[in-house]
């Protein structure tokens, strides 16, 4: 799985025009192929900052997306911002669960039984 995360510092009086753009870009899974999720995000501690995230089934699905017309309006948005967007591009090899959470937590309950609880 690959996932693209996208970062934008907004100038503040574009804010709405730059969530408007973010919006139109969100696509139910299944619309854009090899599409497995796309969210945005607002930083809590920064009411100008927003991350679009989106999951990808492999790095060629990625690959189509990023030289899509929906990615060039993205890229479009930088007179917009503050400071320059920020993108992460992330190969996830071996995805886990909470599966991987509740056998961490029930490592730690059988070394320090009264520190764990479930």
């Amino acid at each position: 799985m690959n996932v693209i995360r996208t970062i934008m510092n907004v100038l503040p009086e574009k804010q709405k025009e730059v969530l408007q753009t973010l919006t139109s870009m969100v696509v139910p899974p299944g619309n854009e192929k090899g599409c497995l999720s796309y969210c945005i995000y607002n930083d809590i501690e920064d009411q100008n900052v927003f991350n679009l995230i989106s999951e990808w089934e492999t790095r060629r699905y990625l690959d189509q997306h990023m030289r899509s017309e929906r990615f060039s309006v993205l890229l479009g948005t930088k007179s917009l911002l503050s400071e320059p967007m920020q993108i992460q591009i992330l190969t996830i090899e071996s995805p886990e669960g909470m599966e991987a959470v509740n056998a961490v937590r029930k490592k730690m309950k059988r070394i320090f039984p009264t520190k764990i609880s479930n």
